[in-house]
């Protein structure tokens, strides 16, 4: 299918990390990371994030596509979880590391059952 065709573009691994989440002592706390198979474009360019800050201008210095939902305020690396000695739980602690500004998800081919994200960092 085209999900096939498509997955074979996407040459690249990045570690994502989630939406963050209330911890109940005032702070947040991610969930585990995976590693996702990505499409990672160093781009800078200005966007107009959407959801819950829709219209604040922000500047985006990459494009990542994948076949998977990811969401905005969750963190994309460029690089595989057995990159690190030990898995890291807070992506800002990760050099390189940059969350998610905007998400926008478009059909690949009728009939609209496949879709590609393109994540703004």
């Amino acid at each position: 299918m085209i999900s096939s065709v498509l997955y074979r573009t996407l040459t690249q691994t990045a570690i994502y990390w989630g939406t963050p989440v209330e911890d109940g002592y005032g702070g947040k706390t991610f969930a585990d990371p995976v590693d996702i198979k990505c499409r990672w474009q160093d781009r800078v360019e200005k966007i107009s994030r959407l959801g819950d800050r829709q219209g604040q201008e922000v500047v985006s210095n990459a494009q990542v596509f994948t076949l998977i939902d990811v969401q905005e305020q969750g963190w994309l690396y460029l690089g595989e979880l057995d990159d690190f000695s030990a898995v890291p739980t807070d992506p800002k602690a990760v050099d390189g590391a940059y969350e998610i500004q905007r998400v926008d998800k478009t059909a690949a081919m009728q009939p609209n059952t496949e879709f590609v994200r393109k994540a703004y960092l």
